[in-house]
């Protein structure tokens, strides 16, 4: 039986909490808006999911992530429950960590990336695969490059959309959860590497 040995969970509880919701709220407006065929989409041989643009950087662009946060480990079938099994271990194990943690800085890390697992946890159980929806592939400040041959080619047919224009952006669709873990995980680094241990 783990010993509370800390009071941070007091917030870090409700915090992990509200980053579920916040995810799980996000993707329910995704998930019901026709626009993005998203249910129509999941299995689907030639997906058909729809985009919202926003802006020349920033789209809302339905994909199913099949993997890990930012597309990692891409798998379906039993891996779907292998990738459930891992992330269900690293929630009890940082939980347990939370509860013994000894400075606020590690509480919050831990607090974002239990909550972003346990959305991200959810689709995977219902869907088995991730809503992600927050584009940023397009290119930042108007800033593209030709990309039709070399390794910029096979960059842009790799990462990008294969469209001969190599935009300098983000390639990746993400969701509210994998900010959570992304801003935990770089907050539990600093953490650890900064802060003078006694």
């Amino acid at each position: 039986m783990i010993q509370v040995t800390n009071r941070y969970w007091v917030w870090a509880g409700p915090l992990a909490l509200f980053s579920l919701i916040l995810d799980q709220f996000t993707k329910a407006l995704v998930l019901n808006n026709d626009v993005f065929n998203a249910r129509g989409c999941l299995f689907s041989s030639v997906p058909n999911c729809g985009k919202i643009e926003i802006s020349q950087s920033f789209d809302l662009s339905m994909v199913w992530n099949y993997g890990m946060s930012f597309g990692m480990m891409q798998s379906d079938g039993i891996g779907r429950w292998i990738l459930f099994a891992v992330t269900l271990v690293i929630v009890v194990v940082f939980s347990g960590w939370l509860l013994k943690a000894d400075r606020w800085s590690t509480a919050l890390a831990l607090a974002f990336v239990i909550g972003g697992a346990l959305g991200n946890m959810i689709d995977r159980a219902r869907f088995g695969a991730v809503v992600d929806f927050m584009d940023f592939s397009g290119p930042w400040f108007g800033i593209t490059f030709p990309a039709t041959s070399g390794p910029l080619g096979w960059l842009d047919k790799a990462i990008y959309n294969g469209d001969g224009v190599l935009g300098l952006g983000f390639p990746y669709v993400f969701n509210v959860a994998d900010m959570a873990i992304s801003l935990g995980a770089i907050i539990l680094i600093a953490d650890q590497l900064l802060v003078k241990e006694d």
